[in-house]
Parts: structure tokens; C-alpha cells; sequence
């Protein structure tokens, strides 16, 4: 089904094609960029190969896991029997943030860069809850787009009485490979005020003697100082003009470093 729909963006409806799975893509240098999830080979007549594209099938990172919910349900297990799993401690849950910074981005800066320099159509393949997460794309026509991504999800139905999910096609996304990219690889910065008040509250400012405090925290392991005094020792004339607070006691500063 995947591979049908890949194909259907990558060749004319009457092409010969068929499927190779993990394949070696090299950079020119020929160090490997990744093995590409499925390559889609189009050939003629005699077996001579015409064109290919690449197919990544998306995967994403779980984060958490069962061992935690089951230990739960086995503490009493006829009273857990209907008990909601994904309410429990460490359920497993899709980590949607990073599989798109550490797995989705990297794919398509170095396989996908490839491939684009060649000329050649990539297909995502990606669950709808992950695409969902993903920014807004820029859209184009097909025939002038270089990435599919093309959106799946699971269907519950009734078979004879038998509940089973089924994989469903739900869309179809066509972009251009670099504002993709861009888009992607890009953060939206927030607004600044919230983020300085993001930092505002993890940080406490003491309006007292540094040495003081230097002093309080210098067993804590945890604690990193950054120091700025002022210049004044070793006879430099900074003080007065420079700093409103510029007597210290160097001396005392240099054992408390130590």
C-alpha cells in the first residue's frame, strides 16, 4: 500500500517498477549519508533502470515504558483488569518533538540533500498524530514537487464481529525539498516576554556581599560561580572611575577559589 502510494508521485501510471529496502545512499566523498528506508527502481522493457525515488518510511521515538504500567496491573490484577494503562506511571508515549529534531531532520538534510542535488523525489510516510506536529508547509502541485508526505492512520472497524485497526491513507502534501527543509529545521521564537519571564523565574537576585555568598555555596558541588570583579588588584587605578563598589578583598577571593 505505502510503496503503490510512493510510487504513484514518483512515475507515470503505466511504469514498470519494483522495490529494494535498505539501501546504502553514498556522498560523493563515499562515506555513507544513511540507508534509505525503500528505493522504488522504475525500468523499461529490456531491465534497463530509468528513474528511482526514495521512500523513508517515518518512524518516532517512544518515550517511557510497559514495565511500570504492567507492575501496577500485577499488584491486583482482578481489580486492574479495566484499568486505564495510559493513565498509569511511564506509559509509553510518542516523543514527537524529538523524533523530528533528532531523526526527521537529520534524514532529510543528509539523504534528502542528495537525492534533491540529483534530482530525485523523496516520500515521507508518516503517521497523522506526527505530521500533525510538524509546522505548516508551504504546498505545491505535484508535478512540481520534490518531497510527498504522505499522511497515515490507523481505522478501527468491525469484521465479523472482530474489531481490527487498519492502515488508511488520510492526505497527501506536496513541497518543494528546501522550504521544507527550512521549515522544519527552523524554531519560531516566542514571545520575548514571555521568555524573559520563563528565566526570570529560575533566577534570584541577592543584592549583598559576594564573598558572602561565594563563601555559603562553596561546599555545594552543584553550584558554578562566574566572576567578574573588579580590576583593582596588583595597582590597577580602574576603581573610583569605573565601579561605585570597587574596594574588595582580593586575598579572601583568591582562597574561597581555590
Amino acid at each position: 500500500m505505502i510503496t503503490d502510494d510512493a510510487a504513484s508521485f514518483f512515475f507515470d501510471e503505466s511504469t514498470t517498477w519494483s522495490s529494494l529496502t535498505e539501501v546504502r545512499l553514498n556522498d560523493a566523498y563515499g562515506k555513507s549519508a544513511g540507508n534509505t528506508d525503500v528505493v522504488l527502481v522504475a525500468y523499461d522493457k529490456t531491465g534497463k533502470v530509468i528513474d528511482f525515488g526514495a521512500l523513508e518510511i517515518q518512524a518516532v521515538y517512544i518515550s517511557g515504558n510497559v514495565r511500570e504500567p504492567f507492575e501496577q496491573f500485577m499488584k491486583e490484577p482482578e481489580t486492574h483488569e479495566n484499568m486505564n494503562w495510559t493513565t498509569q506511571p511511564n506509559y509509553p508515549r510518542p516523543d514527537y518533538l524529538s523524533s523530528s529534531r533528532k531523526r526527521l531532520a537529520p534524514q532529510l538534510l543528509f539523504k534528502g540533500g542528495i537525492l534533491n542535488i540529483r534530482k530525485k523525489k523523496t516520500a515521507v510516510a508518516i503517521n497523522k498524530s506526527f505530521f500533525d506536529t510538524l509546522p505548516s508547509f508551504k504546498q505545491v502541485e505535484k508535478s512540481k514537487a520534490t518531497i510527498a508526505w504522505i499522511v497515515y492512520d490507523l481505522e478501527l472497524s468491525d469484521e465479523d464481529g472482530l474489531e481490527r485497526y487498519h492502515l488508511k491513507k488520510i492526505d497527501e502534501v506536496y513541497t518543494e525539498f528546501e522550504p521544507a527543509l527550512v521549515a522544519i529545521t527552523t524554531a519560531t521564537p516566542g514571545k520575548r516576554l514571555l521568555l524573559l519571564a520563563g528565566i526570570a523565574e529560575r533566577i534570584t537576585f541577592r543584592m549583598e556581599d559576594g564573598l558572602k555568598t561565594l563563601q555559603e555555596y562553596a561546599e555545594d558541588r552543584h553550584a558554578i560561580f562566574f566572576i567578574d570583579p573588579p580590576y583593582t588588584a596588583g595597582g590597577k587605578k580602574a576603581d573610583k572611575r569605573l565601579y561605585r563598589h570597587f574596594k574588595l578583598d582580593h586575598e579572601q577571593l583568591f582562597n574561597l577559589c581555590e
